[in-house]
């Protein structure tokens, strides 16, 4: 028979949970920023759910800003041990990639996959504060809150980061249906090794980031420049690595155009493009990690 305890703490429960939903999506969203892991991002949310349970809420005004510093100061505690693992990752490292379609409406928000890799050659402080303020726009009052600095120190973390983030190549708006051609007239240069139609698309500086985690056959070190892309593509195509290839969909990748193909093992992997203004492509994302595939796979599957 429930007591009177057991109903009251039950109703406060259910009361949390209520109060806690409408900010999940975007606290996963934080996390997933700070992390590049969608699966860590959820687990930083849960247990985010499982601190705001057992927190005295009774003062908290603003449970957004609350939640908000808790998984921060999660994401900083997890930052600690994911320098250690990306130090013996092998090969690039490339975060989770995250699919929509091009018809997707809503704006996550602008950081794009090239942006993500910037922020991970900041401190994990630049990087919170950089999210944080410029993307999640938090006042620097709440940013020093959650990352426990003062507001000059905040302002400085952040003015960092800018500086960082700017210096990287700038995105350039693409017209209706470019991605999905550019996308698909890749796939077809790149699974027949047409060396002409791949020069024609790369920029002279061209570059490809392809993450195995060891567990796929890729590429251990970025290929730099239009003649060793050129000829890693070739090369693969030469020696049958794109047999039954399949194109499954274009899609955005992180903001970034792309597709999602099947590859001669069967496995999924994705392929991202961040273009120059004049068309060409200037940097080539493949994620063939199936640890990080895991999501999207299920996600194509339903």
């Amino acid at each position: 028979m429930q007591t009177m305890s057991d109903a009251k703490a039950h109703a406060a429960a259910a009361e949390a949970a209520a109060t806690f939903a409408p900010h999940r999506r975007r606290l996963v969203r934080v996390a997933y920023r700070m992390l590049g892991s969608m699966a860590e991002a959820e687990d930083i949310a849960q247990e985010a759910f499982l601190r705001w349970l057992g927190a005295d809420r009774t003062g908290v005004r603003e449970p957004e800003a609350f939640l908000t510093r808790i998984v921060t100061r999660l994401c900083l505690d997890q930052l600690k041990s994911a320098r250690v693992t990306r130090e013996t990752y092998i090969g690039p490292w490339l975060p989770e990639p995250i699919v929509m379609p091009e018809s997707e409406t809503e704006a996550q928000d602008d950081l794009t996959l090239t942006l993500m890799l910037a922020l991970e050659r900041l401190s994990p402080l630049e990087r919170a504060a950089f999210l944080l303020h410029d993307v999640f726009g938090l006042g620097f009052d709440e940013v020093a809150k959650a990352i426990d600095r003062d507001e000059a120190a905040c302002r400085q973390l952040a003015s960092r980061a800018r500086n960082h983030v700017r210096a990287e190549k700038p995105r350039f708006p693409l017209p209706e249906g470019e991605g999905e051609s550019i996308a698909a007239a890749f796939f077809t240069a790149s699974r027949s090794g047409d060396v002409s139609a791949l020069q024609a698309m790369l920029a002279n500086a061209a570059i490809v980031y392809s993450d195995g985690g060891g567990k796929r056959l890729a590429a251990l070190n970025p290929i730099y420049g239009i003649d060793k892309v050129t000829r890693f593509f070739a090369g693969l195509a030469a020696h049958d690595a794109f047999a039954n290839s399949t194109f499954l969909r274009y899609v955005l990748i992180d903001g970034l155009p792309g597709f999602v193909s099947v590859e001669k093992d069967g496995m999924i992997q994705t392929t991202a493009f961040d273009i120059a203004e004049d068309g060409r492509i200037n940097t080539i994302y493949i994620t063939r990690n199936p640890d990080k595939l895991e999501r999207l796979k299920t996600q194509l599957d339903s």
